[in-house]
């Protein structure tokens, strides 16, 4: 999800300044780094990458907000806060949980009565009609993920209230992945002698027609903002 819509979703939640943010498998920090300018929050990322955490405290920086946040190093699936939090977050990485089930479960350890969890989160934008199309868009089985009536229908079975949710269109779908591309085909550039060179090779040949027959047609996903019942 892009910069511009991780603003949508911030003005839409109405956050207080202040307000204390948990974000699990945090990456880059884009969203606490930009919630932090723009509404005032405080928080904490963590997150197992280093070179992750490292662009995260870069764009603290460049934000002017490195005084608000802090980026841990460490294993999301086990961490809970010092204190409750205002919105415990885990956006794209719900593996941390075992899945959507476990890593709510997780983030209700972390969170204060009445706050918000955040989920981000794949799912069927449309129903995949063969195995190939599965694979396609990097799943395994059609159970690896719902359609959005059901997501949110699993959401609802595990005591939620659906608050506000952003998705993903099919142009923010095009600026993640086709960037890949370039980044990939910049590193084979500059390493063509290197052992990994021959399978990113052919990955990047087969890669822009595999997400536009595929992933872009089958897969949508959206960050989702939940309160306990």
């Amino acid at each position: 999800m892009d910069e511009a819509k991780l603003a949508v979703l911030g003005r839409a939640l109405r956050p207080e300044p202040g307000w204390r943010v948990l974000d699990l498998a945090c990456g880059s920090g884009e969203m606490l780094c930009t919630w932090a300018r723009d509404h005032g929050l405080t928080g904490t990322g963590v997150d197992l990458s280093p070179a992750f955490l490292a662009s995260a405290r870069a764009r603290a920086a460049e934000l002017g907000v490195a005084d608000r946040v802090e980026f841990a190093h460490g294993d999301a699936s086990g961490h809970v806060a010092d204190e409750p939090v205002d919105i415990a977050a885990c956006v794209g990485a719900a593996w941390i949980g075992g899945g959507v089930p476990g890593t709510v479960e997780l983030l209700r350890r972390s969170l204060r009565p009445g706050g918000l969890l955040l989920i981000g989160h794949p799912f069927w934008r449309v129903d995949p009609p063969d195995q190939a199309a599965v694979e396609g868009s990097h799943a395994t089985s059609r159970d690896d993920f719902l359609s959005l009536p059901g997501l949110l229908a699993q959401f609802d079975g595990l005591g939620c209230d659906v608050v506000e949710m952003v998705l993903a269109d099919q142009d923010s779908w095009d600026r993640y992945v086709a960037a890949q591309w370039l980044n990939t085909r910049q590193w084979l550039d500059r390493n063509p002698d290197d052992e990994l060179a021959p399978v990113l090779r052919a990955e990047l040949a087969a890669a822009p027609v595999r997400y536009a027959r595929y992933q872009r047609e089958y897969m949508g996903w959206g960050v989702f903002a939940l309160m306990d019942r």
